[in-house]
């Protein structure tokens, strides 16, 4: 049977926009048929042409509004909507922390689980927040250029403010991109596989002001290297570490795994609650550190540790969460499946003096079956997965261990949900209103912590 599509592509339609989908685009519905039009918010109207088709929805595009919401921010700078880098720059702050405890919110009505969400916590400043950024080099109407992708594509957008970025970092990038085409240096060619330089990483530590610079190259020569390190030691204020990042595979992963230091520390250092961090090229550090002590103190209020627990951190990483931790529980058990990320970790357990930490490498689902065998009793796990989500081993393990309480570091509403009726299934009751936090303002990303105890 042929299902009837109420519109086509090219029509016209002017009408109510409904709501926003979890992508930050507008909802207009024709008999129920929903219509995804970027750029367009709740309780506009507007005229929009349809753009595509398929069975189950349409896009669209603005062609003009007829009434304007009062939470549109009035110029959003279009370049940052069109690459992604603040998919929600057109939404008022208020109205975007609104929207992220919104995105939660229906997908537990959905799912019929009755639990509250607090309202989002933001930022005071919710823009020059990202302690990183990753931006490729490429040649552009007859000079190198630095920027971001048009969403959906590889062309770039040549930008220098990047808005969400820590100024210095945008400022390291110009005197960066200045010297490449001071010194003649190729920008790859994505289509020739050509060229020299690929990308740009650059970190700054929020607290310890360092700054490491990540010259990525296809190739393993990196012609007028010395000029180009004496450049950046010339300009760029607070500079500590300047790598050279060889990646010569046509892939769309950033970093390759060979690192060769060109000039000063092979690593810069930033604090996290007070711990000391060392932070490597292909380290996994939050990039909103503000946000991130709000998210992991908050984390450790809802565990409620008095010293006395033993506390599992599945998804440990370099241990940040385990490490802050540490501090307030008897013993904490991480475990990772990246081992540079592992040895990282005990470095910094290490370097802090925490002695009541240890790390192992493996697969969370793994290493929780092997340490119920060896009959290890957590009283708190700790959960930070992934977007996918946690394997459902890792839910059955934490069943059979029983630990009286869970705390659930979530990056992605759709998987939480998920995940949290499994628990209950394993004995577990939700017994604090979900608190979603803002890690990535201006953008769709919401993460957001859960406790539950056993019932």
């Amino acid at each position: 049977m042929k299902v009837k599509i109420p519109v086509h592509k090219g029509e016209e339609l002017t009408d109510q926009i409904e709501d926003l989908t979890y992508q930050g685009n507008g909802v207009m519905k024709v008999d129920h048929y929903p219509i995804f039009i970027p750029e367009a918010l709740p309780e506009e109207k507007v005229t929009a042409k349809v753009t595509k088709v398929t069975t189950n929805f349409a896009w669209g595009q603005v062609l003009n509004w007829q009434s304007k919401s009062s939470d549109r921010v009035a110029d959003p700078d279009q370049r940052y909507l069109q690459t992604g880098i603040a998919p929600l720059g057109h939404l008022k702050y208020p109205a975007q922390l609104k929207f992220k405890q919104k995105l939660i919110q229906d997908l537990l009505q959905k799912a019929h689980l009755a639990v509250d969400v607090a309202p989002t916590m933001g930022m005071d400043k919710p823009f020059q927040y990202r302690n990183k950024a990753q931006v490729p080099v490429r040649f552009i109407r007859g000079q190198v250029e630095t920027g971001f992708y048009k969403r959906g594509s590889h062309e770039l957008v040549p930008i220098e403010n990047f808005y969400i970025q820590d100024p210095v970092i945008d400022e390291t990038i110009k005197i960066v991109r200045d010297l490449i085409r001071q010194y003649h240096i190729r920008a790859y060619d994505e289509a020739k596989q050509t060229g020299d330089l690929k990308s740009i990483m650059v970190r700054r530590g929020y607290y310890s002001h360092q700054v490491m610079v990540v010259l990525v190259t296809r190739t393993t020569k990196l012609p007028h290297q010395a000029e180009l390190v004496q450049g950046i030691v010339d300009q760029v204020p607070g500079i500590t570490s300047i790598i050279q990042n060889i990646n010569s595979k046509p892939t769309n992963v950033v970093l390759g795994r060979e690192n060769h230091t060109l000039w000063g520390a092979e690593t810069i250092h930033d604090q996290l609650l007070g711990i000391d961090f060392t932070i490597s090229p292909l380290s996994f550090y939050q990039v909103n550190p503000q946000q991130t002590e709000r998210l992991y103190q908050t984390a450790i209020d809802y565990a409620e540790l008095d010293g006395n627990q033993t506390v599992i951190d599945a998804y440990c990483g370099i241990g940040t969460i385990s490490l802050a931790v540490a501090k307030h529980a008897k013993k904490v058990y991480g475990v990772e499946i990246v081992e540079a990320a592992i040895q990282d970790a005990k470095l910094n357990a290490q370097h802090n003096q925490i002695a009541n930490a240890e790390f192992v490498v493996g697969k969370a689902e793994e290493q929780m079956a092997k340490w119920q065998a060896q009959g290890l009793k957590p009283d708190v796990l700790i959960v930070d997965p992934p977007r996918k989500g946690l394997d459902e081993r890792v839910i059955e393990a934490a069943g059979q261990m029983a630990p009286q309480k869970i705390v659930y570091i979530s990056c992605n509403p759709a998987t939480l949900v998920r995940d949290l009726q499994r628990f209950m299934d394993q004995g577990y009751q939700i017994t604090k209103p979900i608190q979603p936090v803002d890690q990535f303002p201006q953008t769709t990303h919401v993460e957001s912590i859960t406790v539950m105890s056993r019932s």
